[in-house]
């Protein structure tokens, strides 16, 4: 008797375990079809506003596009997908290459960037445009000059007592002093090292930049 009482309680508790498995199932379930409710009820809304959007879309460009045309492009694009593949392919290179080269261009840019910052310190581009003025005027005063058909002493030293003559003149033998005293530092250079001597090829210094 108390054995079949043991065996019919072990029954009960094995019953009791498969009962409370399956209630737990069911309410993991039914969690689970409420989430999925709730996730269909807050899609929903989206995704009319997604068809919504997309009719009206496609009803602006409707005239233009035929299903014909859509067609003969996927068509298209299916028998050309190796092509394009070597295509995305090359663009990969082309970035990889354009990663590689970046920093070189940088760093040459840079480089030119600050010449250019040290020329324009330096005056040269004002000397330039000054130059070219300056040309420009010369050649303007040469085509208008009509040379006298007699030229005296008297008039040359009158128009000497000219302001734009004395400062021509001034010009042009300061720049004359300039290249007689780069020649003589020049020929001074190629005497101590023994060179013969020439026209100079290395550049006259220029004055250094405030503030460097």
């Amino acid at each position: 008797m108390d054995q079949e009482l043991a065996a019919l309680h072990q029954k009960l508790d094995l019953l009791t375990e498969q009962v409370h498995y399956l209630t737990e199932q069911a309410e993991l379930a039914a969690r689970r079809q409420a989430e999925r409710a709730e996730l269909v009820s807050d899609l929903t809304p989206i995704a009319n506003d997604v068809f919504r959007l997309t009719t009206e879309q496609l009803e602006e460009i409707q005239e233009y596009v035929d299903l014909g045309d859509l067609l003969r492009l996927l068509k298209r694009s299916l028998r050309n997908g190796r092509n394009i593949d070597q295509a995305l392919d090359r663009l990969e290179s082309l970035m990889d290459l354009a990663q590689t080269v970046g920093p070189v261009t940088d760093s040459l840019f840079e480089k030119a960037t600050t010449l250019l910052q040290r020329a324009e310190c330096h005056g040269y581009f004002t000397f330039a445009h000054r130059g070219a003025r300056l040309a420009n005027s010369v050649v303007s005063a040469i085509t208008q000059f009509a040379p006298p058909s007699k030229t005296s002493l008297w008039s040359l030293l009158k128009q000497a007592r000219d302001q734009n003559v004395r400062r021509g003149l001034v010009l042009a033998m300061h720049v004359l002093g300039a290249v007689g005293g780069q020649a003589a530092k020049c020929a001074e250079e190629a005497a101590m090292s023994g060179d013969i001597p020439g026209p100079c090829t290395q550049p006259v210094p220029a004055a250094p930049c405030a503030g460097q």
